[in-house]
């Protein structure tokens, strides 16, 4: 299967990959998608390798060369080196918004329930307009964010359980039997 994308590099392109390879000050995902470009030129100066064969040298998939190729026909060359960014994920609440979600969890819970939960907290935001729409999933991220969860020890819900100091107490059981041959406390 020929590629849908072609690499076809000029002699400055060529130069410039090599360069990024011989350097060894850049980036190793920099370092790997000069090499394999490299390998995947079909100008004259160019082995044009196939994908499977690329892929295999280096490791990779075949669908990360087509990525790859087509970054370099779409993006052009001075931005193929670099990761592909993705749409990443955007913030569902601002802070007013996250701010209105802790007095809500805060809150005493609907009537019926004992405590609130992630759905339940979810459709209280779109009920009282906070928000037009919100999961359950972004209301877990914006709590886990946050240090309101009333069930950790360090907020003052439990108490602490009172420990012996063990060395405390072996010391004193030892001065006390220092001369036993026996040494059984508890």
């Amino acid at each position: 299967m020929t590629p849908k994308y072609r690499v076809k590099l000029s002699t400055e392109e060529r130069e410039k990959l090599q360069s990024v390879v011989r350097k060894g000050k850049a980036a190793a995902y920099k370092r790997l998608n000069a090499q394999m470009l490299l390998k995947a030129d079909e100008s004259e100066m160019g082995p044009a390798w196939k994908d499977k064969d690329i892929a295999k040298t280096f490791e990779v998939s075949i669908r990360t060369i087509e990525r790859l190729r087509e970054r370099l026909c779409s993006r052009g060359f001075e931005n193929c080196l670099e990761r592909a960014k993705g749409a990443g994920r955007k913030r569902k609440l601002d802070g007013k918004q996250e701010a209105e979600l802790i007095v809500l969890t805060c809150s005493e819970p609907p009537e019926g329930r004992a405590r609130w939960t992630l759905r339940l907290l979810a459709d209280r935001m779109v009920e009282l307009e906070y928000v037009d729409g919100i999961s359950h999933e972004a209301v877990r991220r914006v709590l886990k964010k946050t240090k309101s969860n009333p069930g950790k020890r360090r907020n003052g819900v439990f108490l602490p359980n009172p420990t012996l100091n063990s060395s405390a107490t072996w010391r004193r059981c030892w001065r006390s039997t220092r001369n036993l041959t026996t040494q059984t406390c508890l």
